[in-house]
């Protein structure tokens, strides 16, 4: 496969890229226990990022040892194990639910939620599944 050879960004670029991948991996990681901020493009983003501007951060994200195979698998194989799915939507919908408990008062917050985790476990439910032991 023919790929166009970039050309070397220029330093503010690079700089601007780099904290913009770190800033998405931050609000991955945050993503993770708030139910509306989304976990899995961020990562993206933060991998898009890395690699166009910081070969070291691209293999650190590529991998970590909790994202890594998460990031490699979705963005190679467009797959994750059927763990990480059922996991994904165990922790979706309790904290979906949560929020929803406390937003009890707020109609609109609450189909808001709901809208937010269906669309969700649409998204994760269409993507493959790849067997556990082959996660790489």
């Amino acid at each position: 496969m023919y790929y166009k050879k970039q050309r070397p960004l220029k330093p503010l670029i690079r700089y601007l890229m780099v904290v913009g991948g770190l800033i998405c991996v931050a609000l991955g990681v945050i993503g993770i226990v708030l139910p509306l901020l989304p976990t899995t493009p961020f990562l993206l983003l933060a991998a898009y990022f890395f690699l166009r501007s910081s070969q070291r951060l691209y293999r650190w994200l590529l991998t970590h040892r909790v994202f890594g195979s998460y990031i490699r698998n979705y963005i190679h194989h467009r797959s994750i194990s059927k763990g990480v799915k059922v996991t994904t939507l165990i922790i979706l919908w309790g904290t979906i639910s949560v929020s929803a408990y406390f937003m009890r008062e707020v109609i609109w917050a609450q189909i808001l939620l709901l809208v937010v985790a269906i669309g969700v476990s649409i998204h994760v439910l269409s993507l493959r599944t790849m067997p556990s032991n082959n996660e790489s």
